[in-house]
């Protein structure tokens, strides 16, 4: 097998993962706005909200808009989540309470970094191979990489909203790619979701490695 120009890795799932649940993390803060519930109904309610969304992806958006737009779709499946879960209207100052949350997804705490991640990252390094993120993530991810401290690894991110274009679409693929000036056969993508990294991978011609971590 010819050793790749170009790795990219998805991010959450892939690199890192969230600590205990969504419904965990989410619960906690809402706790201090007075909101009591259970979290694994809430956590329930997340994936189901999460999975009745558009794909993070806002084409033909100016980039200055670009952040007020992520927001606005997080805060909607925020609503949806707490919305199916009975609790919405316990909220007296759900604004805050979102701003909070958001804010909280930005930094290296609700995160953990699984233990495989950095000892590959340092061989391929090592290797001479180019080493890069491609994620249906929002711009939060900049910071977040920061903060694990990955970003020393990175020659490259790319995500959904800045491209217009999400995972599994060749799009967002093909905009990787141009940033090293690279061919799809000349690269390789890892992820965790077999329809959006393996498959769309593989369709815009790069060798996809499907990463089951369950």
């Amino acid at each position: 097998m010819q050793q790749p120009k170009v790795i990219f890795l998805d991010a959450v799932g892939t690199l890192f993962g969230i600590k205990g649940s969504v419904g965990e993390v989410y619960g906690k803060i809402a706790q201090k706005f007075g909101v009591e519930v259970s979290l694994e109904e809430l956590d329930r309610a997340f994936y189901n909200s999460f999975k009745k969304s558009e794909k993070m992806a806002f084409p033909g958006v100016p980039p200055e808009e670009i952040p007020l737009r992520e927001f606005e779709w997080w805060e909607a499946v925020a609503i949806n989540t707490f919305q199916e879960a009975g609790v919405w209207e316990k909220f007296t100052d759900f604004a805050s309470f979102f701003g909070e949350l958001y804010d909280y997804f930005a930094t290296a705490e609700p995160w953990f970094i699984y233990p495989d991640v950095i000892p590959a990252l340092e061989h391929w390094q090592n290797l001479g191979i180019t080493l890069g993120v491609l994620s249906n993530f929002d711009s939060r991810l900049y910071p977040v990489l920061e903060a694990l401290e990955l970003t020393q690894f990175l020659s490259s991110v790319t995500i959904s909203t800045e491209v217009g274009a999400a995972k599994p679409e060749v799009e967002i693929f093909s905009a990787a790619l141009a940033k090293h000036d690279c061919s799809a056969d000349a690269a390789w993508h890892i992820g965790d979701s077999f329809k959006e990294d393996y498959e769309g991978a593989k369709a815009a011609g790069l060798r996809a490695i499907w990463l089951n971590r369950n």
